[in-house]
């Protein structure tokens, strides 16, 4: 469906196309996203939006201090989190919305939404450099987490839907900065995907690692077999189920707003070359 990506984009309707309708109570979804801690992810697309201007060569920095006020106002939690609630209301069943809420609701899955959370919005760098500490300490004792946390990936699809959402969102923020007139060079979307698809390999190893650090650092906390609990609750096919969904979610918001963010960025910044 290459429609997806064309700038009419319509994350509702877009979203709805792969999913029944159902129709769930918004209270419920509002809960929903609190105890899975959903919500707290998509706040976390903020973060994201400091890698923007790298995108297109340039530094944060360049765009003066009106850039952060532009990145919030974008990324607002409360339009992130209302697009959300919009598109699960309709799309999430009442079976797999009880399944998801009943795990995360008990005292493992508590545990994990508040680490989780907390992770989300933690200093990356950081989280990286004691990440890898962690995985060395990890394999120096022989445990079973690091393979946990790559069953854990591909059960979720982490890393397929990563690298699909990753290269969706870099190619449509490319195409508005070139259309809003932010960057020089010109690029057909065709030569454009090709010019970029060429590192795909390497990203997705790549984000596998990270999943690996990133995951060894937020389930520090946690036992090997706390991990393979979880590993195994997300093996069920509800599960499975409401990470396709939220991971379908997660890269139509953020795709939107990258685009809303480059027509934006070219009021802030002179002509640049890509």
């Amino acid at each position: 469906m290459s429609f997806i990506f064309k700038f009419s984009f319509n994350v509702l309707t877009i979203i709805l196309i792969g999913f029944p309708l159902h129709a769930a109570d918004r209270d419920k979804i509002k809960a929903f996203m609190e105890v899975t801690g959903f919500d707290v992810s998509l706040e976390s697309m903020r973060v994201s939006a400091s890698d923007a201007p790298a995108m297109l060569g340039l530094d944060s920095a360049d765009f003066g201090r009106s850039w952060k006020l532009t990145a919030d106002e974008v990324f607002s939690p409360e339009g992130l989190k209302e697009d959300a609630l919009g598109i699960l209301k309709q799309a999430l069943s009442d079976d797999v919305l009880a399944h998801a809420s009943e795990f995360y609701a008990s005292e493992l899955g508590r545990r994990l939404v508040v680490a989780e959370n907390l992770s989300h919005l933690e200093d990356p760098d950081r989280k990286k450099q004691q990440g890898e500490t962690l995985v060395a300490q990890l394999l120096e004792r022989a445990s079973p987490q690091p393979q946990y946390f790559r069953d854990m990936a591909k059960d979720i699809g982490a890393v397929d839907s990563g690298i699909r959402s990753f290269r969706e969102v870099q190619v449509r923020f490319l195409i508005a900065a070139m259309g809003s007139g932010l960057i020089q060079r010109r690029l057909d979307e065709p030569d454009l995907r090709s010019m970029l698809a060429q590192e795909d390999a390497n990203i997705k190893k790549l984000m596998l690692e990270n999943i690996v650090t990133a995951n060894a650092y937020t389930y520090r906390d946690f036992t090997d077999v706390e991990v393979a609990q979880y590993r195994d609750a997300l093996a069920t096919d509800e599960m499975k189920e409401v990470y396709e969904l939220m991971n379908a979610i997660h890269f139509a918001i953020m795709a939107d707003r990258y685009e809303r963010l480059a027509v934006k960025m070219a009021k802030l910044h002179p002509l640049q070359e890509l």
